[in-house]
């Protein structure tokens, strides 16, 4: 007999689809810069003011979207917050003042876009995984490289060929009525929504003291004394500080700098993102397998070994060679310090631990974006910044090996659960 598809791949597709889109619309913001410019006559410093309040709002509505999370479930966070995103984006063909530019995305779509982000995922994947949780970070994860390969050019091209607002029409359509009615139809929160049992069986304790996916309260102080709380917070800092901040903004102007043209550098960025995806997709398969906390001091570890590698890039090759390299690392810590944070503090609030953890990679992502463009500006170079970057990528390691490892939760096979259901 054919084995029946469990409804929990179904979940990972809606999480990885809603990713890809809210997240790859975020990541669009770049092709609207000059378009914007402009429009509205305004300078580069004007505009980067925009996506600065973005990563702001966006890092701080993580522990708040985590209470939601909470409160409401992840299907009704992540199905709204995609309608808020979509509404924004469509609407901003409407503004006619770089004030209202400011308040429509970057504070508007932005808290859609802090919605439909890590937090909300993560936990409705932790809800429908017991076994494979890994992979399944790791597709879900992927949403956001897959994003940034497909929307960020679309975006571009549609530009090109018609206008920027004709653009974000065409990306609020497609969040509206496209990508919301799926999360909103196909998501939920547990699988007791859909008489099912997650992937793997449920766990032991949950079966016989509490029903599954129910939290208890947070020990707010319990948590920020953990110290394993700690060791996964600030590697995740300066995870956000060498990736979305300092790679995503510096690594073009860096790469101009240094003489390479502009079909070295938009081959460098390809691959970059191609081997992301692949990097995410290899670190959630292997952290079903091996120890998370191995792998992160490992990942952290190889980044630091790719920024070497950039520091004396002066031929083409080099720069391709780290781009493969960093692509591999990018993302991949994303999926391993998921199911650490899942594994260490699965007693708590999923949704708070997260919100807290994720707040952190954004604020990382603040400072690495911005004090390197300082330190540009007073030394006229990069170098400062990849050496403090190498620095705290061979902390972050330590910080990581240094974790216990997550004790083993025991399982019982799907057949017993429905026996002891029944008695």
């Amino acid at each position: 007999m054919k084995r029946k598809l469990h409804y929990a791949w179904i979940i990972v597709f809606v999480t990885f689809l809603t990713l890809l889109a809210v997240q790859g619309v975020r990541l669009s913001f770049g092709a609207f810069i000059q378009p914007w410019e402009e429009e509205f006559s305004l300078d580069r410093g004007t505009i980067s003011l925009i996506s600065m309040l973005s990563f702001i709002v966006y890092g701080a509505s993580q522990p708040l979207i985590g209470r939601l999370v909470d409160k409401f479930g992840p299907r009704i966070i992540l199905s709204f917050s995609t309608l808020l995103v979509g509404l924004s984006i469509f609407f901003t063909y409407l503004v006619t003042t770089p004030w209202q530019l400011f308040i429509l995305y970057g504070i508007i779509a932005s808290l859609g876009v802090g919605g439909a982000s890590n937090v909300a995922s993560t936990v409705i994947v932790t809800n429908w995984f017991n076994e494979k949780r890994g992979l399944a970070f790791g597709i879900m994860e992927a949403g956001f490289g897959a994003g940034q390969m497909l929307l960020v050019p679309g975006s571009l091209m549609l530009i090109h060929w018609f206008n920027w607002k004709v653009t974000v029409i065409v990306l609020g359509i497609f969040l509206i009525l496209i990508v919301f009615p799926i999360v909103l139809l196909f998501l939920r929160n547990d699988p007791a929504e859909k008489k099912l049992l997650p992937i793997g069986g449920a766990n032991a304790e949950e079966t016989k003291d509490e029903p599954s996916g129910k939290a208890k309260k947070v020990p707010y102080r319990a948590v920020f004394l953990n110290k394993k709380f700690w060791f996964l917070i600030l590697p995740f800092f300066i995870c956000g500080f060498t990736t979305t901040g300092l790679m995503d903004t510096h690594l073009i102007p860096f790469s101009h700098d240094h003489g390479f043209s502009t079909e070295v550098t938009s081959a460098a960025v390809s691959l970059l993102a191609g081997f992301n995806i692949i990097g995410i997709l290899i670190s959630g398969v292997v952290a079903d397998r091996w120890s998370s906390r191995k792998i992160l001091c490992f990942l952290y570890a190889v980044r630091a070994l790719s920024l070497v590698i950039l520091l004396t890039s002066h031929q083409p090759l080099l720069l391709l060679v780290f781009a493969v390299l960093f692509g591999l690392v990018d993302f991949a810590t994303v999926a391993p310090t998921q199911m650490l944070a899942t594994q260490y503090f699965r007693q708590y609030s999923v949704g708070f631990i997260l919100g807290w953890l994720f707040l952190s990679h954004q604020i990382g992502s603040a400072l690495g974006a911005y004090l390197p463009g300082v330190w540009y500006s007073q030394t006229g170079s990069y170098n400062p910044s990849f050496y403090l970057s190498i620095v705290i990528l061979a902390g972050a390691s330590i910080l990581n090996i240094l974790l216990p490892e997550p004790q083993k939760v025991s399982r019982i096979p799907e057949n017993q659960t429905q026996s002891i259901k029944q008695n």
